[in-house]
């Protein structure tokens, strides 16, 4: 597997693709799509969340865990399915809180690009999956590598909002610096937490903050 990622992000993490973990999880990759194994998404899409947002824009990030293990829903970007399916049940309750907190239109797709390069880093915990086998690679490595950039995005930026949905992503704000940084935390809005997402109000207390910072606030319309 060739790293493709965009030039910002390979300064940053150069170092990390050198380590011996990542090259078990690319040893990983290879092993599993040599022996017929499907792994979602597609390697061009793998490190769609950075291609999308480059380091130095990130404004927000959001941070998933496993991508979509169904057959052609995982794009690479925490929550965001391309435009032709039907829209998860998480994103749609993502979807109703952004029109009870800043009075959007509910979107008629769930394609989350839009997002992504106004300044949302959509990153998953876990970047690849394996087809109809969810967090079938939590332990292949990319924890440790996602948990890296998470650090250097706090070590090295500033005021930039951590959306963290749910006790799995909570658990990463361990890695963050909240003197320099915005962390809000909130149940998932997967229907399964029974919609205690709903009220977090995190895109406007986001926005809130960004003006503070004089720094130019997320359009959250898709």
């Amino acid at each position: 597997m060739k790293v493709n990622i965009d030039p910002t992000w390979n300064e940053i993490l150069l170092k990390e693709f050198e380590k011996d973990y990542f090259q078990r999880i690319k040893l990983t990759l290879s092993n599993d799509k040599q022996s017929g194994k499907i792994i979602y998404p597609p390697g061009s899409l793998i490190f769609n969340a950075f291609n999308s947002t480059p380091f130095d824009k990130v404004k927000v990030v959001i941070l998933g865990q496993d991508p979509y293990h169904n057959e052609g829903e995982a794009m690479g970007l925490s929550f965001s399915v391309p435009k032709n399916l039907r829209i998860p049940p998480s994103l749609q309750n993502i979807y109703k809180e952004l029109r009870s907190d800043l009075g959007l239109e509910v979107p008629t797709h769930g394609d989350l690009s839009g997002w992504a390069s106004k300044g949302v880093l959509l990153l998953n915990a876990s970047l690849t999956v394996l087809k109809n086998s969810p967090n079938s690679h939590s332990k292949i490595g990319w924890y440790q590598f996602t948990d890296a950039v998470i650090s250097k995005l706090s070590d090295l930026r500033s005021n930039i909002v951590f959306m963290l949905w749910g006790n799995f992503a909570k658990q990463k704000s361990s890695l963050i610096d909240k003197s320099k940084h915005l962390v809000l935390e909130s149940a998932h809005p997967s229907p399964l937490a029974g919609g205690a997402f709903f009220g977090c109000k995190h895109f406007s207390r986001c926005n809130e903050y960004l003006r503070a910072q004089g720094i130019e606030e997320i359009n959250w319309k898709i």
